[in-house]
């Protein structure tokens, strides 16, 4: 039989009773983690957000509650009233917070039952996540779980907080809104009252932020919902959070400075003390240095090896001599064996026409002094894994639908790519034998353990990196024209205007990227704020006016009434709670992610509607057979 609440009123969190409180009256209302029976004495663990305290149920002081307690079974809901004590010596528990005390109960109130769960938020590991999805909010009382979503109120907070001491108003602009594809796919919504006409749900709020500037509010953010309809990922969900803001009159470094303190201020709210200002690469340096435009600084980068061989060497190795010759070294983790050489065989981007040689040995034996120059040039010590990247002579460019800018080609990009990406899916794959990743888990763990009040330093865990001058357009090879690199409203650098037309390869976007850990954060750019350039823009992209005008008419009429020089930036709040959270994925941050397949599995969404609904929408659903 259960138990009403009545004028029962909760005193304390389970999680935040400490010696200090020994004598105090409580009441802990909660969910019982564990029941252990001893007979005359039954103990539960009773759990909330905060923690779990032990609840003490003597037979002889509280038959009555005694009774309850024997009815109880773990993830019943129930309310302890008694009094704080402390433990005895030999019974205090040094692994949990409240370990020093446990309430001797006076009563026992069972508010709820419930059914035999497919798993226990008590369970450190759980395998299936598939269950963990179907079943989420069982999930969601982990404490882990429950760690992670108070790290991303506070977070949240503290960016509000910052933007807010900064000057910025928080602003919302709408979710129905105009189809002006971004590059992913819309996310349509029928209208019911406009038959065949559809709403969509926002990229992002690039075009109303922009003109918010236009309207005078000078300094706007938004914590904002966002929807894309593209496949999934660890880092990539359906629908996400971003961190979106858009200032006037600014420069670049202007973003960057509202953005470091910002981000300083959700590290700090984690308990990390993140180093500012940032470090800034262009965008071609990052490519030959790191193979990525979102670099993980955690680990040497990619070394210009070509100066360690001669031409008949690279002949007889079948190397490109007019390509990019790169190493790169993993620290510690020395020589691989040839079984975990063929096993890495399948990371190998070899079909864009990148060559690898990953047995060192047999290149030492060959070509000594060529491969001791490469330890050299690369910084190699003995022990360290060493490898190297370049072009294969023998690979013809396809045309296709590869898209490469311009002030590279695109075998030099294939070249510096495949290398980064090995170095990447290397580094994830070695990291308990090198140690280069585990520094961010001990600082995020010894973090929380800390507080905020008495941050751990970030710098060696955490590496954001500003990345500038990327280029304007990329060019096709399947369409043979120019494309935008980025969305149609980003600025040019204003000296290489004169290039558009006669030479886009050589036009750099007034645009950034903050990239951290091997993960982009977020884009930004200076916007176009004049008619004329914008026209120029979209006619050196192949865009008509009559299309400009389908797709973006109401915004190009409102930059015809007094547009101001302005610029922002949008930074994915779930992939930085991740970092923070020290999280494998986003869905460890999100309440109610969706699976690599688009499912919803607790809610089982997407599902099929009633005819009558799509009659209401107009509309009529025809399936391929």
């Amino acid at each position: 039989m259960l138990d009403f609440l009545g004028n029962l009123e909760r005193t304390h969190l389970c999680g935040t009773l400490r010696v200090a409180d020994a004598g105090k009256q409580v009441v802990l209302m909660g969910w019982v983690n564990r029941r252990r029976d001893h007979g005359n004495l039954i103990f539960l663990d009773l759990r909330d957000r905060s923690g779990i305290a032990q609840i003490v149920l003597d037979k002889e002081l509280t038959p009555e509650g005694h009774a309850r307690g024997e009815q109880v079974r773990p993830e019943y809901v129930v309310a302890a009233v008694g009094k704080v004590r402390l433990r005895a010596p030999d019974a205090i528990n040094p692994k949990m917070e409240t370990g020093e005390i446990e309430i001797e109960a006076t009563e026992l109130l069972v508010l709820n039952d419930a059914r035999l769960a497919p798993f226990s938020p008590s369970e450190e590991a759980i395998q299936n996540e598939e269950v963990r999805l179907k079943y989420r909010y069982i999930d969601l009382r982990r404490p882990e779980m429950q760690r992670n979503f108070r790290l991303r109120h506070l977070i949240t907070l503290a960016i509000r907080q910052s933007l807010s001491s900064q000057g910025f108003l928080e602003i919302e602009t709408p979710i129905l809104t105009k189809s002006t594809p971004e590059g992913a796919r819309d996310f349509l919504v029928p209208s019911r009252v406009h038959p065949g006409q559809f709403y969509a749900l926002p990229q992002s709020p690039q075009i109303f932020k922009q003109i918010l500037m236009i309207s005078g509010c000078d300094r706007y953010f938004q914590i904002a919902r966002c929807f894309r309809d593209e496949d999934l990922r660890a880092d990539r969900q359906l629908e996400f959070t971003q961190v979106d803001l858009e200032m006037s009159f600014p420069r670049r470094d202007h973003v960057f400075g509202v953005v470091e303190q910002f981000m300083k201020a959700a590290f700090a709210a984690a308990g990390v003390a993140l180093p500012i200002p940032f470090p800034r690469i262009t965008y071609d340096e990052s490519m030959r240095q790191y193979g990525t435009d979102k670099p993980d600084l955690r680990l040497p980068g990619l070394s210009d090896v070509r100066a360690a061989f001669t031409d008949d060497a690279l002949a007889t190795l079948q190397i490109d001599p007019a390509l990019p010759v790169v190493a790169f070294r993993i620290p510690g983790v020395g020589e691989l064996s040839r079984k975990e050489r063929e096993e890495n065989h399948p990371l190998f981007d070899s079909k864009k026409g990148a060559k690898f040689l990953d047995d060192f040995k047999r290149l030492a034996k060959s070509f000594p002094e060529s491969a001791a120059r490469v330890r050299e040039l690369a910084g190699a010590a003995e022990v360290d894994f060493v490898i190297v990247v370049a072009g294969d002579p023998n690979h013809h460019i396809k045309a296709s639908d590869t898209k490469f800018p311009g002030r590279l080609s695109e075998r030099e990009i294939n070249v510096y790519a495949a290398a980064g990406n090995f170095r990447s899916e290397l580094a994830k794959k070695y990291a308990d034998r090198h140690g280069a990743f585990r520094v961010t888990e001990e600082t995020v763990v010894a973090a929380h353990a800390r507080g905020a009040q008495d941050p751990v330093d970030g710098a060696q865990a955490f590496h954001p990196i500003w990345l500038t001058d990327f280029p304007m357009f990329e060019y096709d090879l399947g369409l043979g024209k120019w494309m935008p690199a980025h969305h149609p409203f980003t600025a040019p650098y204003e000296a290489d205007m004169a290039n558009l037309v006669s030479d886009p390869a050589s036009v750099r976007a007034d645009c950034y990227d903050l990239a951290m850990n091997g993960l982009e954060l977020g884009s930004g750019s200076i916007r176009i704020h004049r008619k004329d350039v914008q026209q120029q823009i979209f006619a050196s992209l192949g865009i008509s006016d009559q299309e400009a005008r389908k797709r973006f008419g109401f915004f190009l009429d409102a930059l015809e009434y007094g547009t101001p020089p302005h610029g922002g930036i949008a930074l994915g709040l779930d992939r930085i709670v991740m970092l923070l959270a020290g999280a494998a994925n986003l869905r460890e941050v999100i309440a109610f992610p969706k699976t690599a397949k688009a499912i919803d599995l607790m809610a089982d969404a997407p599902t099929t509607v009633t005819e009558q609904q799509l009659k209401e929408l107009h509309i009529r659903v025809a399936l391929k057979s």
